[in-house]
């Protein structure tokens, strides 16, 4: 790949332009930084960002370095999940769709009945004790223990819940301790805070206890972060055994534990919560967002008992409190027992879309779960993950390559799918049937190395 090489460098920071990974405006690394993490040189580097930037995707400045333009790929992504054309194998959601009804009909309720005046003013710490009453019963229902819900701290979404622990329980410079293929929004937050991420070696559990305790005996971790319920991206969901042992190291350490459970109503028995085993170090995300719906934007934080009133203040200091409203939604749906029927509505409908990915995908390597949003792909020989997205969204799919979660130099020659983001089961269906037909082509075949 020496004569090419910038080639592909040219894609992969396209790619990551389109996921966001390097948003529109934002800095990209220096030359001689991105050719350290890509295992390059700075000149290959340097021919890569001039491809770029004739084609109009970057512009450098002297003195300031290179940005992302403000029209990028990005932006065309965005509109396409609104095009009927476009086949969208990458973002991951609920199946909205099945869920509208109920979501629609118990906010027209709530605006119709609303008398109380505490919806529309300044509450104390994080909002309602009544909201998050309603978290504390969502959060147990999948696995959480808690004793109050004066512990219970609501959060914009997730994505706000984990910032907020960041930026509180770690300073810049500070090493965190990940996946070593972890979620894209947890790198993006480590890039903007100045933060390291230090990723640890993972299996079809997910993260190796043993891998922790050697990263912790090797350097000072302020942190650690992990997805231990259908992780994004591999899916990898993990054992009681593997929970316990992960919260031994944990403990032993005096780590901080963010448990980023987000994707724990779709376990098909109830796991214990990490955060139950370390109740004093740990801080445990869950939340409505994939259960219901994105645009609820409510998210719950379990601290401990003697953090709460610290990190209530901190969310307090900093958007002062998510919104009552979408909250006495969300409330609703949790007590009518709405909330729950619609989280094993979209559950039954990851399992039927696994087993119809598994029939057309045989063949190919997978790490998945029965009732996962998504599934983790490996590539052939013939094909490299960033090529592959590529060469799908020049025929209308969108894929996310291996390259989006890395933690690190290296990442898997893999793709994530997601299995609901089409709502109609049809073109879902035909969407796996392009990709198949598309992997079988060879990337040779199709031009991309």
């Amino acid at each position: 790949m020496s004569d090419t090489k910038y080639l592909d460098i040219v894609n992969i920071i396209r790619d990551r332009i389109v996921s966001g990974d390097y948003p529109k405006g934002s800095k990209l690394p220096t030359h001689r930084a991105l050719a350290l993490e890509l295992a390059t040189t700075p000149a290959t580097v340097a021919k890569a960002y001039k491809v770029l930037i004739e084609k109009d995707k970057i512009e450098s400045f002297v003195g300031k370095g290179t940005f992302v333009c403000s029209d990028t790929r990005l932006e065309q992504v965005i509109h396409s999940r609104q095009d009927a054309q476009v086949l969208n194998l990458s973002i991951l959601q609920p199946c909205i769709a099945y869920n509208i009804d109920k979501l629609t009909s118990k906010i027209s309720s709530c605006t119709d009945n609303i008398t109380e005046l505490d919806l529309f003013g300044y509450t104390e710490n994080t909002g309602l004790l009544r909201h998050r009453e309603s978290g504390m019963a969502w959060a147990r229902h999948y696995g959480l223990e808690i004793a109050s819900a004066e512990q219970m701290l609501l959060a914009n979404g997730a994505q706000h819940a984990l910032s907020s622990l960041i930026q509180l329980y770690t300073k810049p410079g500070d090493t965190i301790a990940v996946e070593a293929q972890t979620y894209p929004g947890i790198l993006s937050i480590a890039h903007l805070l100045g933060r390291r991420l230090a990723g640890v070696t993972m299996d079809g559990q997910g993260m190796l206890p043993e891998a922790l305790e050697a990263l912790c005996q090797q350097q000072k971790i302020a942190m650690v972060i992990v997805l231990p319920s259908h992780q994004n991206p591999t899916g990898a969901t993990m054992s009681e055994q593997r929970r316990t042992s992960l919260a031994t190291v944990i403990e032993r350490f005096r780590l901080w534990l963010v448990e980023d459970d987000i994707y724990g109503f779709l376990n098909e028995n109830r796991m214990e919560a990490i955060t139950n085993r370390v109740p004093q170090q740990g801080f445990h995300i869950s939340g409505l967002s994939k259960a219901i719906s994105p645009g609820l934007r409510c998210a719950f934080i379990r601290a401990p008992a003697s953090q709460a009133g610290h990190l209530a203040a901190f969310i307090r200091a900093t958007i002062w409190l998510p919104p009552p409203l979408m909250f006495e939604v969300a409330s609703g749906l949790i007590h009518s027992g709405d909330a729950y029927q619609m989280a094993k509505a979209q559950q039954d409908i990851a399992r039927r879309r696994q087993k119809i990915a598994g029939n057309i995908l045989q063949g190919y390597g997978m790490s998945r779960q029965p009732t996962s949003y998504h599934l983790w792909l490996q590539l052939p020989d013939s094909w490299q993950a960033d090529s592959l997205a590529l060469a799908a969204r020049e025929q209308n799919m969108l894929v996310s390559s291996a390259s989006f979660f890395r933690v690190g130099p290296h990442s898997d020659n893999a793709i994530r799918l997601s299995l609901m983001s089409i709502a109609d089961e049809s073109q879902y269906r035909h969407a796996l049937e392009k990709l198949a037909a598309l992997l079988a082509t060879g990337s040779a075949v199709y031009g991309h190395f």
